[in-house]
């Protein structure tokens, strides 16, 4: 079982309302094993929502509460952005999930390098 991030497998919650459709994503998720979930959504964000980055930090600062994560408005979203991280934490557990597929520079998918 894989986690893999929402939008790459076609859903419309990427913070403008699009995707990032990968048509490879789509056909193994057809053929099971993959399980999409968007932590800004799980964390109570809307779809549209203005674009966030992490301010101060990273994402490990985020979590250790030394940063935050503000909106294009300037509004902290740290909390849902947290909040999303550990529903989809708990998914994983729950599933026992392997590995995940995640959107790169993505606040709150991406790893390596975050839009930060």
């Amino acid at each position: 079982m894989k986690i893999v991030s929402a939008c790459l497998v076609g859903v419309n919650c990427r913070f403008n309302g699009e995707n990032k459709l990968s048509a490879e994503l789509v056909e193994a998720f057809k053929r099971g094993g993959l399980v999409p979930l968007c932590p800004e959504q799980l964390g109570g964000l809307p779809t549209p929502r203005p674009s966030s980055r992490i301010v101060d930090g990273n994402a490990y600062d985020v979590l250790d509460g030394r940063a935050r994560v503000s909106n294009e408005r300037d509004e902290d979203v740290t909390e849902e952005f947290v909040r999303g991280a550990r529903e989809v934490l708990s998914i994983a557990e729950v599933l026992n999930v392997e590995a995940a597929i995640l959107e790169s520079r993505s606040p709150s998918c991406g790893c390596g390098r975050v839009y930060d």
